[in-house]
Parts: structure tokens; C-alpha cells; sequence
């Protein structure tokens, strides 16, 4: 039988095999959906996506990944009620364990659900912006009075910070979270890019705005008592505040430029790369031509030495 003919078989057994898993969760009351989740639909659109993701090594995951691996995967999607056709969630294969990463959409996504979140919006301060806020002594929250910016001052350069204002659905006071550029910083040094992959370098205003939010909206997802939160860090062993949302394609990416980086040891100024092996005996007398090759290799590296 062909891969291509197992494959479907493969995939309806692990599906089969999720909503068994699940089904048992709901009737000992430890899961129930909200009634727009359909975890049927949200394993059908895993599974298409899953039918045409690859390993950095270009190999279908659904043969290279371990079974169980993906099965564990996609429960933890079902658990916590996400779906990647809305891009709140992707899977990235480490080696031969195929892993959810939950996605910025996915954390607004579950705020919403399980913190009372109305909307979540985010600005950028650069420098000469006016910024004005003030903390109430008595509860504590922060309430931005005055935020003045001129189109002039918009430069992804000049960043100073940025602030998420969540507003809730029942009409409470808004909750203010700020975080100047250090702090920013930081917190991109926990994620997998260390802040360092192409959206944080191109477009660091906007990876600012999704890092301020981020914050926010994990406090009010890790305060919920909600069961499928409590159900999801019981099976998956994560916990709220461990999590960092991630773009699944830059994973990916940083993941191959580690995986070549560490392949080889890079030398500078013509320097020969360190190793542990044994000191080889002189080889033997070069000849002429090659004597010749060699002090033209050794002129050149005393020129570029002067520089």
C-alpha cells in the first residue's frame, strides 16, 4: 500500500483517536466548548494543514512525527478551544515531535473567551511623543490621561515603548498595561527568536504592540478559573505565564538557521576553526607551485590584517 493511500487511514485513527479523548473529558465535566467551537471542524482544518506542513527537512510530519506526538498536539488544540484555519494556532516539528505553538490571534482569542475581553488595541510611543498616565493609589490601575504624537515622530528608531488597552464586556474601567523599550526587549529574549527574526527587526513597532497585548491578556486568561485552562495545563504541563506566543514561521526559520550555525564552525580572518583532534604529523615538503599558492595565501592575510 502506498504512502499516499495510508495516510488518510492514518490521519482519520488519530482524529478518531482525539475525540475519543475528548468525549471522555466532557462526560466527567472536566471540558466543555463554547458554542461556536466545533472540534470536529477545528480537527478537519488541523489536519488539512498538518496533510501539507513539512519538517525543515521537507518531510511530511504526519511520517516523520511520532504518533503519539501528534495526537498530544492536537488535543492540546481542542482543550484550549483554538483553531489554525484562524490563525490562533500552528504546529512546528522539533525533531520528531510534532508541537502546538499558540499564536498572538490565539491569546486575544482565549482573553476574550475567558477573561471578558471586549476588544484589545495597542499603541506605539516614540520619542517626543506626549505620554501622560497616572496610577490610582487606592486599586492600583493605571489610566492613560494624555497621549499626544505627531506623524513626525512615527519613526520604528525612535520607539520608547508601547501600551494595550483592554476593554471589557461589561463596561468596567478598562485595564492599562504598559511597557517602556527595555522591557520590551525582555521579553522578546524569552521567545524562540530572541527578538532577533525578521518581523521584530523589519517591523518592531508592530511586534511591540503584540508583545504589550500579549502581557495583557495573559493576565486576565492565568486569573480565570475556567476548567478547559485548568483541564489544558493538567495535560500539557504548560502553565499560562510560561507561555510565549509565537509566529510558528519564524520558529521554523530560526530553527534552520540554528540547526546550519551549528553544523560548522565559522572562522574569522582566514583563522583555522578549534577542534579536539589529535595534532596531525607535518605533512610532507609542499612543492614548488604549492610554496608559491601558500605565501600568496599568507600576504593576502597579512593585507587584510592591516585593515
Amino acid at each position: 500500500m502506498t504512502t499516499e493511500k495510508k495516510l488518510p487511514a492514518v490521519q482519520k485513527d488519530i482524529t478518531d483517536d482525539v475525540l475519543k479523548k475528548i468525549n471522555q473529558f466532557k462526560e466527567t465535566g472536566e471540558l466543555a466548548f463554547p458554542e461556536n467551537y466545533s472540534p470536529e471542524n477545528a480537527l478537519k482544518s488541523a489536519m488539512l494543514i498538518l496533510s501539507e506542513t513539512e519538517t525543515k527537512d521537507n518531510k511530511p510530519v504526519l511520517e516523520h512525527c511520532t504518533r503519539p506526538s501528534i495526537a498530544n498536539a492536537l488535543l492540546e488544540m481542542v482543550i484550549t478551544g483554538l483553531n489554525p484555519m484562524k490563525k490562533q494556532c500552528d504546529f512546528v516539528a522539533y525533531g520528531k515531535k510534532l508541537t502546538m505553538q499558540r499564536e498572538y490571534h490565539g491569546t486575544i482569542a482565549l482573553a476574550k473567551r475567558y477573561g471578558g475581553i471586549k476588544e484589545a488595541n495597542a499603541n506605539v510611543l516614540y520619542a517626543g511623543d506626549e505620554f501622560v498616565y497616572e496610577v490610582d493609589p487606592d486599586t492600583g490601575k493605571k489610566k492613560i490621561i494624555k497621549h499626544a504624537q505627531d506623524f513626525k515622530n512615527i519613526d520604528d528608531e525612535k520607539i520608547t515603548g508601547a501600551y494595550a488597552v483592554l476593554t471589557f464586556n461589561d463596561d468596567s474601567m478598562p485595564h492599562v498595561e504598559i511597557m517602556n523599550m527595555n522591557q520590551i526587549r525582555k521579553a522578546w529574549l524569552q521567545g524562540y527568536a530572541k527578538g532577533n527574526s525578521p518581523a521584530h527587526r523589519n517591523f518592531p513597532g508592530e511586534m511591540a504592540k503584540k508583545t504589550v497585548i500579549g502581557r495583557a491578556c495573559k493576565l486576565f486568561i492565568s486569573s480565570s478559573d475556567d476548567s478547559a485552562l485548568a483541564l489544558a495545563e493538567k495535560v500539557t504541563g504548560k502553565k499560562e505565564h510560561d507561555i510565549e506566543d509565537a509566529d510558528a514561521e519564524e520558529v521554523r526559520v530560526q530553527e534552520e538557521i540554528a540547526e546550519h550555525a551549528n553544523k560548522e564552525e565559522l572562522s574569522m580572518d582566514g583563522e583555522e576553526p578549534q577542534t579536539d583532534a589529535q595534532p596531525q604529523p607535518d605533512p610532507e615538503p609542499k612543492k614548488e607551485p604549492e610554496k608559491k599558492a601558500e605565501q600568496t595565501k599568507q600576504q593576502l592575510k597579512q593585507f587584510k590584517a592591516g585593515f
